[in-house]
Order: C-alpha cells, then structure tokens, then sequence
C-alpha cells in the first residue's frame, strides 16, 4: 500500500502549477506528502473537510477551494482519506 500512496502523490504533484500534497485519515495523521507542503496541516485540512461535509450533507463530498493571491488550496475528503492540494498559478 505504501508504494501506491507514494505513486498517488507523485502522479498528484506532477501536475501543472502543483506545488505540494498531502493525504490524511479521518483522525488528521498524515499519510503522507510530497513537494511543499508542511505535513501539519493534515490535521486542519481534515477538520476543514469534516465541516465541509455537515455545512453540505447533499454534496458527497464537498470541495473546499481556498484562495491566497496566486495560490490556492484544495481539499476534499473520500471516504475515510482527505487529501490536500496546494497550487500556485505563474501569473
């Protein structure tokens, strides 16, 4: 299993304008990461997804996009995993 978490988050972080990425458990432990993305935020981002889902219970799951100038955050939970993604556009 750990090496297709590590191909996921490769496959992830080699996207355009992908800077970092992380998957998290329910409980906010880091699964892992990969690029610039500091593994604590596990934690917040989970949290920030368990919210989501009881503001949007209609919404299986809900996407949370959180923007920042030229950067943006992405967060959406499946099922017992969330994973978080960090962009930054070169504009």
């Amino acid at each position: 299993m750990e090496q297709q978490l590590e191909k996921v988050l490769s496959d992830i972080n080699s996207q355009p304008e992908t800077v970092g990425c992380l998957i998290t458990n329910r409980q906010g432990l880091c699964l892992g990461a990969k690029g610039k993305i500091n593994p604590k935020m596990s934690g917040i981002g989970m949290a920030l997804s368990e919210q989501a889902c009881k503001l949007e219970p209609n919404l299986n799951p809900p996407t949370i996009i959180l923007y920042s100038g030229n950067k943006r955050c992405i967060i959406q939970k499946d099922g017992e995993i969330t994973g978080i993604i960090y962009k930054q556009s070169n504009n």
